[in-house]
Formats: structure tokens, C-alpha cells, sequence
């Protein structure tokens, strides 16, 4: 059976069977309780679920922190914070604890946990609240990275995650929480590392993630008006990484361009650039394209925001140029 839920609403359902079926399972975090969440994702399950859903001190060292020792002593947190763009301050206990301790360990110790943040632009929040910074995490061994466009897809990861044995960040982005979609009822599960083809194509592989796969199929749709027809891959997962769904389209159209909200340098499409190139460099009849952010901070004013956000006219450019 289907149901209709918006991408949040999608999220707090893969929580809430995740706690209903682990009572090692809790969500701990800044507001996540009585009010709710600061987007409104955790909204209700605290009455639900009034020991399992923990409002913390603003301090994300803390909530991090105290994570990863619950974790390693068998619960299994979900642990808040507000925005990607604090996980500066709790870094170290991600990638310096979390991340090593299962290698460090012998394999004796084990991080079940995921860290749950929102991502992106669009909203006009300014340079501190608005970035894309997925990339970081996916340089860091242990790690496993995950970011849903659809609110099936943020159900079923979700539950993956929480039953990963790793560390997970899970990173919802702020612009999706609001869509709606046919999500399944019940127990729900994608495997991390799997992809997913939104829309079949011939003519060129586009793969981008969270919010730009809504840019690239609408660029995509646009597309086929001039009759060019774009297969829309979504990883859903960064890592780990289905390359091997990613090769299996590139060898069927013959062209890629990767869309994604980060900046340009540095950012997760030069990976995936990089491994098609090294493992699939006969299968392009044409130079892979990147449309990603300027390499600058995002602005405050909604027009010049506007004008760095990748966008459906950047998406058919970087198309057509390969044609």
C-alpha cells in the first residue's frame, strides 16, 4: 500500500518505525522534542515516544559526541544538527572518533549511528545557513553518506541507515521538505549504494542528487522538447557509490553531466567525473560537464542567490554543449 507524504513527513515515518521496532533506537538533538524540530520533522514523536526523543543543550560537540558513546555502547542515536553548516564544530568527533574507532578497535566496536542534517540554498538564509557540504564527508573512511531527493526514497534510506552498522550522515535538504510523494506503508528499506534511474534516457546521462534531480528533470523535460532525450541517475547514496549503475548509463547515451549545489572545486561531481574517466573514459563520445556553484559564499539577496544556484537553463546549457 501507498500513502501520500510530504519528504518530511516521509523522514519522522522512518524514524518513528525504526523507534517502534528498536527501543535501542532515539533521536537527540537541538528542539527535536516538544517543538518539534527547527523544520518540523520530528514534530509529534516525542509524545509518542517520550524516552526515546531527547532535547540536548545548544552544543553540537555534545550531541555529536555523546552519539558516538551511545552508540559504541549499543544504542543506536539519531543524532540533529540544526544545519550542515555547524558540523564544523563537532567535526572532529565524526571523522577523528566515530569514523576510526570500529578499524581502530579490531572490529571489537561498532557506530550504529546516523546524523541527521539539513543542507542547501533557495531560502534566502544567507551564507551560514544555506551550504552544500556533502563533499566533506565523503573524504572520510568509516562514513557513509546519504542524500534522498523524493520522500520514498527518504523513508527507505532512512531505515537503512538506522540499521547500518556505521556512521551515517543522512542530509535532507531544506527545499525538499515540503514535496510530496507515493511513499510505501509500513517496513520500508532501499540498501544504501544502490541508484536509482528517475527518468530513462538515450541521448545523455545526467546524474545529480537531492534537490538538483527536481532541476534536472525539469531541464530534462525541456530537453525532449528539442528532442534530446536525458536519462535523469540519482545515486541517492554517495557513499557508497553505484558506479556501476552510473557506467551502465554513461555506456548507453554516451555523454555526462553532473549537477550538483556545491561549488564547483572540490566538490563530489569531480569524484564521479574522475571514476568514469579512470574506469569508463571508451564509453564518453563527448567531455563530461559539471554544473555546480560558483566558488563563493551564497548571498543573502534572493536575485543574486538565484543567479549561483545551479539552475534548469545552466542544466540544458551544459546538455546542449555536448551535441
Amino acid at each position: 500500500m501507498m500513502k501520500e507524504m510530504t519528504y518530511a513527513e516521509a523522514i519522522r515515518d522512518g524514524m518513528r518505525l525504526e523507534m517502534k521496532r528498536d527501543p535501542n533506537v532515539y533521536i537527540w538533538g537541538e528542539d527535536v522534542g516538544k517543538f518539534g524540530g527547527c523544520f518540523g520533522v520530528t514534530a509529534g514523536l516525542i509524545d509518542e515516544f517520550p524516552g526515546q526523543v531527547i532535547d540536548t543543550p545548544i552544543s553540537e560537540t555534545a550531541i555529536v559526541g555523546a552519539a558516538v558513546g551511545a552508540a559504541a555502547a549499543g544504542l543506536r542515536p539519531i543524532a540533529e544538527i540544526m544545519f550542515v553548516d555547524f558540523m564544523g564544530v563537532c567535526l572532529d568527533e565524526l571523522f577523528n572518533q566515530a569514523a576510526k574507532m570500529h578499524y581502530m578497535f579490531g572490529g571489537k566496536a561498532k557506530i550504529p549511528m546516523v546524523l541527521r542534517t539539513p543542507c542547501g540554498g533557495g531560502m534566502g538564509a544567507a551564507a551560514q545557513h544555506s551550504q552544500s557540504m556533502e563533499a566533506w564527508f565523503t573524504h572520510i573512511p568509516g562514513v557513509k553518506t546519504v542524500m534522498p531527493s523524493t520522500p520514498a526514497d527518504a523513508k527507505g534510506l532512512m531505515a537503512a541507515a538506522v540499521r547500518d552498522n556505521n556512521p551515517v550522515m543522512y542530509i535532507e535538504h531544506k527545499q525538499l521538505l515540503g514535496i510530496k510523494g507515493d511513499v510505501p506503508e509500513g517496513d520500508f528499506v532501499i540498501p544504501l549504494g544502490k541508484a536509482d534511474i528517475k527518468k530513462e534516457g538515450s541521448d545523455v546521462t545526467i546524474v545529480a542528487w537531492s534537490w538538483m534531480v527536481h532541476k534536472a528533470l525539469a531541464a530534462a523535460e525541456a530537453l525532449a522538447q528539442e528532442g534530446i532525450n536525458a536519462e535523469v541517475l540519482d545515486p541517492r547514496t554517495l557513499v557508497p557509490l553505484d558506479t556501476e549503475s552510473i557506467l551502465k548509463s554513461v555506456g548507453k547515451t554516451g555523454k555526462l553531466v553532473i549537477v550538483h549545489e556545491a561549488v564547483k572545486i572540490g566538490g563530489y561531481g569531480g569524484e564521479i567525473a574522475a571514476m568514469v574517466a579512470e574506469e569508463g573514459l571508451d564509453l564518453l563520445d563527448a567531455p563530461i560537464k559539471r554544473v555546480a556553484m560558483p566558488f563563493t559564499p551564497i548571498p543573502f539577496s534572493p536575485a543574486l542567490e538565484s543567479c549561483v544556484i545551479p539552475s534548469e537553463e545552466k542544466i540544458i546549457a551544459a546538455v546542449k554543449s555536448l551535441f
